[in-house]
């Protein structure tokens, strides 16, 4: 099974493939899809979708785990960075591939074995649970392959609960 593990973003969108074979991972691709400040706002949402659908359409995910927003501070960024995952699902949505989301805790709960890890503990754990030669950066590559992880380690009778509806 491929999961398509993402990040969002409208700045940077992380995203990270993994082989899963219900017992092993592997990494197939990570990396970011990248908007400079220079682009509309429009043309940043096209680019992000455009690049999701590409990645979608060269590796052919089975599943596509997503990480759930959380934001307290700034309204604007909290605003944008949704404008960035709406076209991320649409993206998936439109590919027709199941959706799943889990909330940073949970990614971090799953990777680290610690809900409030930091982004060094984040990267660490999944170089190694990854058997990577360097930790993953940016970090937002490292979250994406941390949902794909998460949503492998969650595959099962509870699966169900974190499909986006």
């Amino acid at each position: 099974m491929v999961i398509l593990g993402i990040d969002p973003g409208y700045a940077i969108l992380g995203y990270g493939l993994l082989n899963y074979d219900g017992g092993n991972m592997s990494v197939i691709d990570y990396g970011v899809i990248e908007t400079t400040p220079k682009m509309t706002f429009p043309e940043r949402l096209e680019a992000l979708h455009a690049g999701v659908s590409l990645l979608i359409a060269k590796h052919r995910p089975d599943h596509i785990a997503f990480e759930e927003l959380f934001f307290y501070h700034n309204a604007k960024t909290a605003i944008q960075v949704a404008a960035g995952r709406g076209v991320a699902l649409l993206a998936a949505q439109q590919a027709g591939l199941p959706l799943y989301e889990y909330t940073p805790m949970e990614i971090k709960l799953s990777v680290t074995g610690d809900g409030h890890a930091d982004k060094l503990q984040v990267q660490t754990m999944v170089k190694l649970l990854l058997k990577l030669a360097s930790l993953p950066k940016p970090d937002d590559a490292a979250d994406a392959l941390g949902a794909a992880i998460c949503h492998a380690n969650a595959i099962g009778p509870t699966l169900e609960e974190y499909r986006i509806k």
